[in-house]
């Protein structure tokens, strides 16, 4: 297989980007979330990557701005999600390539510190590990240890504080019924 040419999605990628959602997840919530998040201030356009092997689309991961409040203010770290990758591909190092990039990206832009809602195993490859390491709380309806951090600068999260995000990524979560969505993100 060809290695996978991960770079900044453009807007002639945004169906490519939505066959990849509909594949990975079986349905339209994570294109929509993606789409919400474009819209909003948290976008960076520099860290929404997508995977292309052999010119086409096989991938997509998203960092987005999101902010730790603590008592006197807000820290700011990014938040990852979604991460897919079309079923056909998968198991072929597509994710773990766009989670390397993206972090990578995310450092030589200055950024101090990730954290994702999903499967800690997959995520502790890279670096993460329980946010609760550093008091980082999130008020998502997810278990508490499926949020994981990763500092890209040394002491980015110490003394933690209670993560914020976005409004579209609160509403991902809010419109799961009985809390699939939460469960969802651990399978991905």
């Amino acid at each position: 297989m060809q290695e996978p040419v991960i770079r900044p999605e453009t807007p002639a990628d945004a169906d490519a980007v939505d066959v990849v959602h509909r594949s990975a997840f079986g349905g339209e919530a994570e294109s929509r979330l993606a789409v919400a998040l474009r819209r909003t201030e948290a976008y960076i356009p520099e860290l929404s990557l997508v995977a292309e092997v052999e010119g086409r689309i096989a991938g997509f991961l998203m960092l987005f701005r999101a902010a730790l409040e603590r008592p006197g203010g807000q820290v700011p770290v990014l938040a990852l999600a979604p991460l897919a990758v079309v079923p056909s591909q998968s198991h072929r190092g597509i994710g773990s390539a766009l989670v390397r990039s993206a972090l990578e990206r995310a450092g030589r832009l200055g950024h101090g510190a990730v954290v994702v809602v999903g499967h800690p195993d997959y995520f502790a490859r890279f670096g993460f590990e329980p946010a609760s390491r550093w008091g980082v709380q999130c008020p998502l309806p997810v278990p508490a240890g499926a949020v994981t951090a990763r500092e890209l600068r040394e002491e980015a999260l110490q003394g933690g504080g209670l993560l914020r995000y976005p409004q579209p990524f609160v509403q991902f979560f809010r419109e799961a019924p009985g809390g699939e969505r939460a469960g969802h993100a651990f399978d991905a």
